[in-house]
This record gives structure tokens, C-alpha cells and sequence, in this order.
């Protein structure tokens, strides 16, 4: 079996991804293996699973940005809606907001006082089109009310470069990639997007204690296959992800990284896939977002 990640190593859908798949080879007795296909925001990855054989031999791993392709990208090459088959939901992570620590501003309530009074002086960095930083940014500048520029970037370490150069204002994205320059003391953390505190920084308050509950909004992770990939296999992949996903030390190596790990079958997942889509257009239709 081949699990396709479609973006680079190191990330936190190749980290989900390299750490289930030992345990999923002991439990099926079968070699897992990982392989990186990157490029247009998860489509190349995507596309390659979808044209493979429906036999469970190649799934796919990958983050929320996935079924938003066809939102922010013209012709993205497939249909991630229909030519995909939702297997399971594999866990949610918030995301991390930070600006550089050379700004005046120390929470949230603050950083969105000064961008309401400066607006001209702030921007807002988006990773990548579509993903979960790209919405949580959308809803902090409605909260904002005023005209704030968003920079795109071709990825999380472009848009880290870009804030720590003191060339945008602020940028969200997964804890795992902003909370390493935060503890440097590069950045400065301003909240988690969640209800609830990071296990992974617990210092950190969350957009909810700031008085902004809606901006609660975080990545998560899932398995895809091909559409028409048998039910047995399906199911059979259902009844041994979530004893992967009980794991001790699986779950402790994905709370590091800022993955909250919980497993959902693919009728929980068809539906989680629905919402997010549904909030996803919600959101890009208020930011006038076209696909590119």
C-alpha cells in the first residue's frame, strides 16, 4: 500500500501520514509506504490517487485544503468532491496566529485595535489559497472591518520569511510551523484558533478567551481513495485505523506536532467534508476570492 502526501516532507500531513503508517503495516500485515507527490495546492497528489486503481494499493492523506481545490483553482485537474472517496477523518489541529515582535501588540484585542485604527499598515500573509490558515485570515480581517491586504505566498516558509522580514504584518498557519520561530522568540504567539488551549503550547490563549469565538477554525487531517475503491476495503480500513489512531505513542508523536488525533468513518467524514466546503464558499464569497 502507497500513501500519497501531496506536499513536502515535514509538514503536518507528511508527519500524520509517516507516523500511521508503521502502525497501519503491523495491523494489516502488509508494507505501507509514503510518498511525497507535491504541487498545486494538493491537486497533483490528488489527481494521482483518483486515476489509480480502485484496489486499495494507493490512498491518499492530506489536510482541508483538499476538498477546496475546485474554490480556489480554476481547472485543478479533478474533482476532489467526486473523484475521491472519503475513508476517514483522522483529527483536527488549531492553527497559530503570530506577528513580529518588533509591533507594539501583545494579544488579539490589541492587534485587531491597531489594524481598525492603521489599516494601511497591516497585511496578512495566506500560506496557501484554500487552506484553513487562508479561512481563519478571511474571518479575522471581517472581524476587523477594515481593508487589510492579503499577501499570498507559495507556502508556509515563504510566508514565515515574509513576516519575520518585517514584510507582513501577521500570519496564521499550523502550530506545527509557527511554533518553533515563536519559542526562538522570531515571532511573537498571539492565540490558538480553538475553544480550547494547544497541548502543544498551553501558554498560549486561545481567539475564543480573546472574545472572538468564531475564529475558531483549524486544520484537520483524513484518508482518501479512489471513488469506486470496494466496500470491503473500505471497511476493512475502518475497523484498524482507529486502534492505529488509539496508539499511546502515536497519539503523543501527532500532539507534538499539534495534530489532535480522532478517528471519524466515512459517513462522519462525508459530512465534515460538506460543512467545510459550505463555510469555505461562505467565506471566500465575502472575501470576493476567485478561483485562479
Amino acid at each position: 500500500m502507497r500513501i500519497i502526501v501531496p506536499f513536502a516532507p515535514g509538514g503536518s500531513v507528511d508527519i500524520l501520514a509517516r507516523t500511521i503508517a508503521p502502525a497501519l503495516q503491523e495491523r494489516l500485515g502488509q508494507a505501507v509506504t509514503v510518498e511525497n507527490r507535491t504541487g498545486a495546492n494538493g491537486s497533483v497528489g490528488g489527481i494521482h490517487v483518483a486515476q489509480s486503481a480502485a484496489d486499495a494499493h494507493t490512498l491518499l492523506v492530506s489536510a482541508s485544503i483538499q476538498p477546496l481545490a475546485r474554490l480556489v483553482m480554476r481547472n485543478p485537474g479533478y474533482d476532489p468532491l467526486t473523484d475521491l472517496l472519503p475513508i476517514a477523518w483522522l483529527g483536527q489541529g488549531p492553527l497559530l496566529l503570530a506577528n513580529h515582535p518588533a509591533r507594539p501588540v501583545n494579544n488579539l484585542a490589541e492587534l485587531v485595535q491597531a489594524a481598525r485604527q492603521n489599516p494601511a499598515e497591516w497585511s496578512f500573509g495566506v500560506g496557501s489559497l484554500g487552506s484553513a490558515g487562508h479561512l481563519a485570515t478571511i474571518e479575522l480581517v471581517r472581524i476587523i472591518g477594515a481593508d487589510i491586504t492579503l499577501v499570498p505566498y507559495r507556502g508556509t516558509t515563504p510566508a514565515l520569511a515574509g513576516l519575520m522580514g518585517g514584510r507582513i504584518g501577521a500570519h496564521i498557519d499550523p502550530v506545527l510551523a509557527m511554533l518553533p520561530p515563536v519559542r526562538a522568540g522570531n515571532l511573537r504567539g498571539i492565540a490558538i484558533t480553538a475553544a480550547q488551549r494547544s497541548t502543544a503550547a498551553p501558554d498560549i490563549p486561545t481567539t475564543a478567551e480573546a472574545g472572538f469565538p468564531s475564529v475558531d477554525i483549524q486544520s484537520w487531517w483524513g484518508l482518501w481513495g479512489p471513488r469506486g475503491l470496494p466496500e470491503a476495503a473500505r471497511r476493512r480500513l475502518g475497523e484498524e485505523l482507529p486502534a492505529v489512531i488509539a496508539d499511546a505513542a502515536v497519539r503523543a508523536r501527532l500532539n507534538s506536532a499539534g495534530v489532535e488525533a480522532r478517528f471519524e468513518g466515512n459517513a462522519a467524514f462525508a459530512e465534515i467534508i460538506a460543512r467545510e466546503v459550505a463555510r469555505g464558499e461562505a467565506l471566500f464569497r465575502l472575501a470576493r476570492v476567485e478561483p485562479e
